[in-house]
């Protein structure tokens, strides 16, 4: 009985931690969109962006999104003049996507900036850092 209780508290702290780490990603997220006027996936797909074209199935895979939240994502960018279509090479079905300059100055603008990530995300964030150094 006494180990049941630890693992239902052991469950219910990690519940909790998840919470905070959640209403931090959703502060950090208003602060974004704020400073930015874009939300995190919608700098998410401009960093992914950063090194070349992708086309719609590599940035869901990227973002980890589905193809549908995918799709409304870029419309939403491309209707913010971030990002431009372009048509395959090989084959012409296929449609990639790249920067344009505003979409390249916001990101870097994002990218010098500096906004400060609340409690738990901070140290959730730097843990994630130094794991990948």
């Amino acid at each position: 009985f006494l180990q049941r209780n630890k693992n239902k508290i052991k469950k219910m702290e990690r519940l909790c931690a998840i919470r905070d780490i959640y209403r931090a990603i959703c502060s950090y997220e208003e602060s974004f969109h704020d400073q930015y006027g874009i939300c995190l996936n919608e700098g998410m797909l401009l960093c992914s962006l950063k090194e070349g074209q992708l086309s719609s199935g590599e940035i869901a895979e990227k973002l980890s999104l589905s193809c549908s939240n995918t799709s409304k994502l870029i419309r939403a960018v491309e209707e913010k003049g971030f990002i431009t279509r372009t048509l395959g090479k090989v084959d012409k079905r296929q449609m990639y996507f790249a920067l344009t300059k505003e979409g390249r100055a916001t990101l870097e603008t994002v990218l010098k900036d500096e906004i400060d990530l609340p409690e738990p995300l901070l140290s959730f964030v730097q843990n994630q850092i130094n794991n990948n150094q």
